[in-house]
């Protein structure tokens, strides 16, 4: 471990022991280098390593704080990182939405009020009206999703899924492009998510995203090669 992972290591227990929660203001640059034995120097380089990361945040003449530690915050950068995969890592992300998304499609059911299922309704009827549209078809799409995740109040989850569904959005669009059927076999299978979400039944919802999520996996494997150049 390096001088500096030694000095961010000690930064981030001070903020996992409750020493620095979220909000807290870091105390001077001096003071704290000098507390945890550290140089100035690396003390600079651990903060701005951890500032990247959203765990700090600098404002320029005011110092430097602990964000909020949301998960919005520090699992932004998921998608960014993983739309640099494609390829087996391609499939690897959607086994992984298989995996959750079912299951979060389930507790949505029994936790989405009436304004979570008009907006999942607007997006059902916005990809109706763009069939022969496969980007707004797909994001739609997208959002029909996000709409549901976030129906389970769970930021983590949402955050999660957010960041692994943009790194397979590429891949839908070819889907769309290259699929005749594509769009008329989502729609249908976003109709039976929703009225499973509208009659709040929970197994259903999980049955009709899995079918929905595998449907995807399924064609991915196979017509995207390993080094994923079959892209869009």
């Amino acid at each position: 471990m390096s001088l500096t992972d030694k000095a961010i290591t000690r930064i981030r227990e001070m903020i996992r022991s409750g020493q620095l929660p979220p909000g807290a203001k870091l105390p001077p640059e001096a003071q704290l280098a000098a507390e945890l034995g550290l140089s100035r120097n690396l003390m600079r380089e651990a903060v701005k390593v951890l500032a990247v990361s959203r765990v700090l945040e600098i404002r320029r003449g005011d110092g430097t704080y602990v964000t909020s530690l949301a998960p919005r915050l520090l699992l932004e950068g998921l998608s960014s990182a993983v739309e640099l995969l494609s390829g087996e890592t391609l499939r690897e992300l959607t086994e992984t939405r298989r995996l959750l998304e079912p299951a979060a499609t389930a507790l949505a059911a029994t936790r989405i009020a009436d304004e979570g299922l008009a907006e999942v309704a607007a997006h059902l009827d916005a990809m109706r009206a763009a069939q022969h549209d496969p980007e707004r078809l797909n994001a739609h799409d997208a959002a029909f999703h996000r709409a549901v995740v976030a129906a389970t109040g769970n930021e983590t989850l949402s955050t999660l899924l957010e960041g692994i569904s943009a790194s397979t959005l590429r891949a839908r669009v070819w889907r769309g492009l290259v699929d005749g059927n594509a769009a008329e076999q989502a729609i249908a299978q976003h109709e039976a998510i929703f009225r499973a979400l509208v009659a709040r039944e929970a197994p259903l919802a999980q049955a009709a995203a899995l079918l929905h999520v595998s449907s995807t996996e399924d064609w991915l494997r196979e017509h995207v090669p390993t080094d994923g150049t079959g892209e869009g």
